[in-house]
């Protein structure tokens, strides 16, 4: 089966049992937004495997609020039942699921995994902008893809979003616009498809307006890669939306255009993770090699570890926020305690279980909570997140930059 992941959609309910998902980032801030710019043996008996990705979700570390992780064969008996008796499967194992109290564990349907799969190769519907947090708890939009119905409609990076749909969005986690802008907050028991409109309200230069965006079928641009220059500091800015396949290459390879004398700024802010082992592999740009996080699939212990080789040795900032999750948390944790970079900004999200899939007597697929997550050092980060190096409240990028002059690099 493959390894484990650490794409984190929140759950939600759903009319009857079933739940389904609310990508908090989907690979949240972007690429969820629609731009999208977030793999167990154990030797019990399961269903087939579903050959896809799990994913790692992090819920808060209270069992109480939580309640306990929902074991598999429960469930899968629950759905071979209700198959037996001419019922829903995913509805009976959801209803396993709800009463465990396990908030990240969820059941989908064939086609909603297949959505979720399509989610992973880096296809989306949506309207092809990325939002952050600005200052004041203001929404801004980070990025426009260039032809999508957000570029078309005139959008820009650092317009103010005021509203989705009517909506106020200001003071709102960057994870529940995506959401709205996504179509999948709410009572909705389908995902939007290409086609359905939104509506968002902007404000740039002190004039506000509305327009309506129709949300189509694209691809993510998972990486992106600026060399910049300001107040005399050199900078290759690599930013990150998802870590979705290829993600990890696309690091290697963004890392290594830097040249002698500048310093990277790794931007992960709004990243609501992904899949670990593309996690991995970015670590491999910056580490030699080593452990990146350890995790445990019901007990058992295993371990991620950065490729050898091929590593920059230039100084490196990593940004960081309360949208940056799952494996964007395992990355950053694993630089920060090998001591490889400087965290900058505010503390992360806090996303740390570890799901696996197992497919259904009715072909739906049932994600359950299997282990967590550590850093290198062994600190868990569900419900906890990571406390930056240098905690910012304002121009975060600014500081990074400082920060890099004085590590030497980008001077």
């Amino acid at each position: 089966m493959p390894g484990p992941s650490m794409f984190h959609p929140q759950r939600r309910a759903r009319r009857g049992a079933a739940l389904t998902l609310v990508f908090a980032g989907v690979l949240a801030t972007g690429a969820a937004a629609g731009s999208w710019s977030p793999e167990g043996q154990d030797g019990r008996k399961r269903s087939p495997e579903v050959h896809a990705a799990s994913r790692t979700a992090a819920r808060p570390a209270d069992p109480a609020v939580t309640g306990a992780p929902v074991d598999h064969s429960e469930v899968e008996a629950a759905a071979a039942r209700a198959v037996q008796d001419g019922k829903s499967g995913s509805e009976a194992a959801a209803e396993v699921v709800g009463r465990s109290g396990d908030r990240w564990s969820a059941v989908y349907s064939a086609r909603e995994y297949e959505g979720l799969e399509r989610t992973l190769n880096g296809a989306y519907i949506g309207v092809g902008l990325s939002a952050r947090r600005a200052a004041g708890g203001r929404t801004e939009v980070d990025s426009v893809r260039p032809g999508s119905p957000a570029d078309r409609a005139g959008l820009r990076s650092g317009d103010r979003l005021r509203s989705v749909d009517g909506t106020p969005v200001d003071g709102r986690p960057v994870t529940e616009v995506v959401a709205l802008l996504r179509g999948d907050a709410g009572d909705a028991t389908a995902w939007p498809g290409p086609g359905t409109p939104v509506r968002v309200g902007v404000e740039r230069a002190g004039r506000s307006w509305e327009r309506t965006l129709y949300r189509e079928r694209l691809t993510s641009e998972s990486v992106t890669a600026e060399h910049l220059v300001q107040g005399g500091v050199a900078a290759v800015r690599i930013k990150v939306g998802s870590f979705t396949r290829g993600t990890g290459e696309q690091v290697r390879a963004a890392a290594a255009q830097a040249l002698p004398g500048e310093g990277i700024l790794l931007d992960l802010r709004g990243n609501s993770g992904g899949l670990v082992e593309e996690a991995a592999t970015a670590a491999s740009a910056f580490l030699d090699g080593g452990l990146v996080a350890t995790y445990d699939v019901d007990g058992a212990q295993r371990t991620l570890e950065a490729r050898p080789g091929g590593a920059t040795p230039l100084p490196l900032v990593v940004l960081v926020d309360g949208g940056t999750m799952s494996a964007a948390e395992l990355l950053a944790g694993a630089l920060q305690d090998r001591g490889r970079a400087v965290l900058v900004g505010s503390r992360t999200f806090g996303k740390g279980s570890v799901q696996m899939p197992s497919r259904l007597a009715d072909g739906s697929v049932a994600e359950l909570t299997v282990g967590h997550y550590r850093t290198p050092a062994g600190h868990a980060v569900d419900g906890r997140g990571i406390a930056p190096d240098l905690l910012v409240r304002g121009d975060a990028e600014e500081r990074a930059r400082t920060v890099l002059s004085g590590l030497g690099g980008g001077s």
